[in-house]
C-alpha cells in the first residue's frame, strides 16, 4: 500500500501589466470578497481607534452641523420651505450629504495610506477605494436612527415613499465612488491632489440643495438662463432633494433631478473605473 503523501496540483495565475484601456474585471472583486469585508472593517475600526466618544462622532458630526444651520440659515436668513422645521428640513439634506462626502474624502486618500499593501501583494487595487466609500455607511445608518425621534418631536411624519431611500443612498455611494476613484488615482501621481479635495468637496457643498432647497435656487438659476437639469449634473442634487421628497413629501422636479442625476452618477462611476483601470498598473512603481 502506497503511504506517502499526495501533492495536490497548485494553480498558477500569471499577472501581466495591462496596455492602453483595459476591461474592468470586476469578477475580480467577487473572487477577493473576504479581502473587501476586512478593508472595509479596517477602515470602520480605524476611524473610531483611540477616540473619546467611538462612534457617537457618527451621530454628533451632522447633529451638530444642523444646529448651526438651523441658527445661521433657518432663523437669521430665513432659508427653507414653509410648513417644514427648518431642523428636520436640514438633517434630512445631511444625512446623505454626510454620507457623500466622508466617502469621497476617504476614498480619495485611500490608495497613498495603503501603499504599504498595494507594494507587497497583488489584489484587485479597486478593493482599496470601493471599502474606504463604503465604510462610511455605518455612520450613515447610525444618524439615520436619530431622524425618526426628531421627526416625532416636530411632528412630522414620514411618506410611503420611504421605500425609494435605499435606491438614493445607493446614488449616494455612487457618486462617492465615481468621484474617488478619478481622485485617488490622480493623488497617486499628483500628491497636491488631497490639498484640493478639503476645499472642493466644501465648495461642492455650497452648490448643493443642503442648506437651502431647489425649489428657492430654481427661479433665480432660470433668470440667469441656466436650466435646472444643468444645476442637477451635480449628482447630489438629485439625492438630497430625494431624501427630503421621500421622507418629507416636500415638492420638487423629483423626477427630472433624479434621473439627470442618476445619469451623472452613472457616468462619473464609468468613467472613474475606466481611468483608475488604466492607471493601476502604475500604482506599485509610483505610490
Amino acid at each position: 500500500m502506497d503511504n506517502q503523501p499526495r501533492i495536490s496540483a497548485i494553480a498558477e495565475t500569471l499577472i501581466q501589466p495591462s496596455s492602453g484601456w483595459v476591461s474592468l474585471r470586476l469578477g475580480e472583486l467577487w473572487d477577493y470578497r473576504a479581502l473587501l469585508y476586512f478593508l472595509v472593517w479596517r477602515d470602520i475600526k480605524v476611524r473610531y481607534k483611540q477616540t473619546v466618544l467611538g462612534a457617537s462622532w457618527a451621530i454628533l458630526q451632522p447633529l451638530l452641523t444642523m444646529v448651526v444651520f438651523t441658527i445661521f440659515f433657518g432663523r437669521v436668513a430665513q432659508l427653507g420651505p414653509e410648513g417644514i422645521a427648518y431642523p428636520i428640513f436640514s438633517y434630512a439634506g445631511l444625512l446623505p450629504w454626510t454620507f457623500f462626502s466622508l466617502g469621497l474624502t476617504q476614498s480619495s486618500n485611500s490608495l497613498v495610506g495603503s501603499q504599504n499593501l498595494i507594494k507587497k501583494v497583488y489584489f484587485p487595487r479597486l478593493a482599496i477605494p470601493i471599502a474606504s466609500a463604503l465604510a462610511p455607511a455605518v455612520d450613515f445608518v447610525l444618524a439615520f436612527l436619530i431622524l425618526f425621534p426628531m421627526m416625532a418631536y416636530y411632528g412630522t411624519r414620514p411618506t410611503a415613499m420611504v421605500v425609494w431611500l435605499p435606491f438614493l443612498a445607493l446614488l449616494a455611494f455612487g457618486s462617492a465612488l465615481g468621484a474617488g476613484l478619478w481622485l485617488s488615482a490622480l493623488n497617486v501621481q499628483f500628491r497636491d491632489i488631497r490639498y484640493v479635495i478639503p476645499f472642493f468637496t466644501q465648495l461642492l457643498l455650497f452648490v448643493t440643495p443642503v442648506i437651502y432647497s431647489t425649489a428657492e435656487v430654481a427661479p433665480k438659476l432660470e433668470e440667469m438662463g441656466i436650466p435646472v437639469w444643468i444645476y442637477a449634473l451635480n449628482p447630489m442634487v438629485g439625492v438630497v432633494e430625494g431624501f427630503r421628497w421621500a421622507l418629507l413629501g416636500l415638492d420638487a422636479p423629483i423626477f427630472s433631478l433624479v434621473l439627470t442625476s442618476s445619469i451623472a452618477t452613472l457616468v462619473l462611476l464609468v468613467t472613474g473605473l475606466l481611468y483608475f483601470r488604466r492607471m493601476e498598473k502604475t500604482f506599485a512603481d509610483v505610490v
